[in-house]
């Protein structure tokens, strides 16, 4: 929730402790495309990576790295979703064509229109596309971590996975 301070200064509310909004989108997964629902992913841990295009320099290497670190988080019993405003035909095609992206079992969430990436301040309107950001969500739907930043700066998958392990010990 956005407020102005004593200064006038628009200020955004810290979404960690909010729960995430509930969301209906089209998934890329397992070779077909699917609707994805966060109910859906009820009573599972949840990562949602976020990342700004398909067929870009810096996202296959993470999204290569969460791929092979994905039976990991399912150990964790966690969900990866990847999102992008990207069509579902494009995460296909870009699927079908790249050899790192081909390892992906997870769900390739498209945001065509902004919906999901608009409600966690993760979309760039100038662009329209997304910032890369990682956010860790319990079980019950609460944000417990998040991570936004410049598009220019990759991120570790291997800091995600301890970020998920210390969320959930300390639960």
């Amino acid at each position: 929730m956005d407020y102005i301070n004593e200064y006038g200064d628009l200020m955004t509310t810290p979404l960690i402790g909010q729960k995430i909004p509930d969301f209906e989108l089209e998934a890329y997964v397992n070779e077909k495309i699917s609707k994805i629902r966060l109910r859906e992913n009820k009573s599972k841990w949840m990562i949602l990576l976020f990342y700004p295009a398909d067929f870009t320099f810096i996202c296959p290497t993470e999204l290569q790295a969460a791929a092979e670190l994905y039976p990991q988080f399912k150990k964790e019993g966690a969900e990866i979703l990847s999102v992008s405003t990207d069509t579902v035909f494009v995460h296909k095609a870009w699927h079908d064509n790249s050899p790192a992206i081909s390892k992906i079992k997870f769900p390739m969430i498209a945001d065509p229109t902004g919906k999901l990436c608009r409600s966690l301040g993760t979309y760039i309107e100038e662009e329209g596309l997304s910032l890369r950001a990682t956010f860790i969500i319990d079980p019950e739907g609460v944000i417990k971590a998040m991570e936004i930043h410049d598009n220019s700066i990759g991120r570790n998958i291997d800091e995600t996975l301890r970020k998920l392990q210390a969320a959930k010990f300390v639960r």
